[in-house]
């Protein structure tokens, strides 16, 4: 079965491999332009495009899929399938009706819940005990096509985006196979989204990393949770973005009253600060600019944090 892979990032990597591994002939690849990256902003390219070329099979990619200019590439591979995982854009019908069998999506949530960009950033923010992966038909409308199958995951209240993405990617690759050999064998029944059911998982944006105290601790935590590993919730202190990578809420037995930013104290690995509605939090790992991760109680004391003081605002 001859495949055109869409995707760029690491959550399309397992899917990727898993085809090769079941004999689907990847024909084709397109994936998103090269981007700058580190110190040097020096463009590189996304996972997808480095397992292609290694294999030796052609990448394409185009800045804008839709343009016209790339029909007779994409109709020329002859596809049976269209797979994308994690691609970016929004596909054009042309595109869609060029896979002899059916286009198939991998997305990382239980449709129609987290439509959108960023599913797993967002079941983590908005403090979801489970997700899941589903594999469905592709319309021109975002994720609105019907579902193929479906995989319910529990997210852990210490889970990151990035450790979930990861898991999700891995069960994402293998239900994809199972999708596709029952897709051939017609022994898989679509079904139509609930479109009462939708709600919405837009793109995360620098500008939703930074840490409002006045909330609960648990929303703080979920949203620490949710900006992992991009682009990491931060907070000024003393005048610097401080990026904090971990944390946990503190006991709700515990009765907290300072003002929200407040450090609390010392715990085992980490420090306690106040955040709204009585709340604590418990800061475990972070990071100050242009120096290593450290955990919150290394941090503290490298600071010289004292009880009592208001070091966050």
């Amino acid at each position: 079965m001859r495949v055109v892979f869409l995707g760029t990032p690491m959550f399309a990597v397992p899917a990727f491999r898993m085809l090769l591994e079941h004999s689907y002939e990847i024909c084709g690849v397109f994936t998103q332009p090269d981007r700058p990256a580190g110190r040097g902003e020096r463009l590189q390219p996304g996972p997808i495009k480095v397992l292609a070329q290694e294999r030796g099979i052609p990448v394409f990619q185009p800045v804008r899929i839709r343009n016209e200019e790339n029909r007779p590439i994409l109709e020329n591979l002859r596809p049976d399938f269209v797979v994308v995982a994690a691609y970016g854009q929004i596909l054009p019908g042309w595109l869609l009706k060029a896979a002899r069998i059916a286009p198939v999506n991998i997305h990382g949530s239980l449709l129609p819940r987290y439509r959108g960009a960023a599913p797993v950033a967002w079941a983590i923010i908005n403090g979801e005990t489970k997700t899941g992966v589903t594999t469905m038909i592709i319309h021109e409308e975002l994720d609105s096509g019907p579902i193929l199958l479906q995989q319910e995951v529990p997210i852990p209240i210490d889970q990151t985006a990035g450790e979930l993405a990861s898991e999700l990617s891995v069960i994402g690759a293998k239900l994809l196979i199972k999708t596709l050999e029952d897709l051939q064998k017609g022994t898989v029944d679509p079904i139509i989204q609930d479109t009462t059911q939708i709600c919405w998982a837009p793109r995360i944006t620098k500008e939703m990393g930074r840490i409002s105290w006045q909330k609960r601790a648990l929303d703080i935590h979920n949203q620490i949770r949710g900006m992992n590993p991009w682009p990491i919730a931060n907070a000024e202190f003393r005048g610097a973005h401080l990026r904090i990578w971990r944390s946990a809420p503190a006991s709700a037995s515990d009765d907290f009253k300072s003002v929200p930013g407040t450090f609390l104290g010392l715990a085992k690995n980490g420090i306690y600060v106040q955040c709204g509605e009585g709340t604590a939090l418990e800061i475990l790992e972070v990071q100050m600019p242009a120096k290593e991760k450290v955990t919150g109680r290394e941090f503290a004391n490298g600071a010289r944090l004292h009880p009592g003081e208001l070091f966050f605002h």
